[in-house]
């Protein structure tokens, strides 16, 4: 993969950083979805890692995608593209974070609420303004309803209204709200708390939560417990979690 113009990737201790950078507000074109989808494809195969953060340069996380590309001679590219990055984030089995600012609307918005957990500094907001353009958000007509309800999502896009980051977390889109100039930190807080268990671990309490979504609960509790008996009770690091607390003692995480 050759080098993105539009984000910059960096790794260390477990955590894959996204840094969205395309001036001045992080407006998704063609380049820069394919960019995005290209090196989260590449995450998703990084047994090594532990989460994933979504963050991004200048004033706004992202504002949106481009108006131009919704024209009808390039939308049909656009949504391929656009649905590249929902399918490559599906892939990833680790936690993927968005440390959120400034603007976060449209597609942006989307993105978003495509990651696991949103951290939210409290000048940001959120906003499926589509309709106001003649269009309606496809990806979030799909993941909405199952974070807020269909009656909000139906309010979300249908009224094109901007919300507050703690009008936000108060409909369940964000996990945490904090002051702008603290918003590094409280994702560096998050990433350690993660970061301090098993990737592999890690990976099977993603698989236990999203797995089972919209299943039956029988089937779904049957399932769940079979994953939990026979892979987790059957990995190395489960053991060692053990040990290691009757020892009174750090984990030493093998990764298996």
């Amino acid at each position: 993969m050759t080098a993105p113009k539009n984000l910059h990737l960096e790794k260390r201790d477990g955590v894959a950083t996204v840094l969205l950078d395309r001036p001045k507000h992080n407006v998704l074109d063609l380049a820069m979805m394919d960019e995005l989808s290209a090196t989260l494809e590449a995450l998703a195969s990084d047994a090594a890692l532990k989460c994933v953060v979504i963050s991004g340069k200048g004033p706004s996380w992202c504002a949106g995608v481009e108006v131009a590309d919704h024209k009808p001679h390039v939308v049909e590219a656009m949504i391929a593209g656009f649905n590249r990055i929902f399918y490559a984030m599906e892939k990833i089995e680790i936690p993927v974070i968005a440390a959120v600012h400034g603007f976060c609307l449209g597609g942006g918005m989307e993105v978003a609420i495509a990651c696991d957990i949103i951290v939210a500094a409290e000048s940001a907001a959120f906003g499926q303004p589509e309709i106001k353009l003649g269009f309606f958000p496809p990806y979030a007509a799909v993941r909405l309803p199952q974070l807020v309800g269909p009656a909000k999502a139906i309010e979300v896009c249908t009224t094109g209204r901007r919300y507050s980051a703690e009008a936000a977390k108060e409909m369940g889109l964000v996990a945490t709200v904090v002051e702008d100039d603290q918003l590094e930190a409280a994702v560096e807080r998050l990433t350690r708390e993660i970061t301090a268990c098993s990737p592999l671990i890690i990976r099977l309490n993603k698989r236990a939560v999203k797995e089972h979504l919209g299943m039956a609960f029988p089937r779904s509790l049957e399932r769940v417990s079979d994953l939990f008996l026979n892979t987790l009770m059957k990995t190395e690091d489960t053991l060692e979690g053990i040990a290691s607390f009757e020892e009174k003692r750090k984990p030493n995480w093998k990764n298996r």
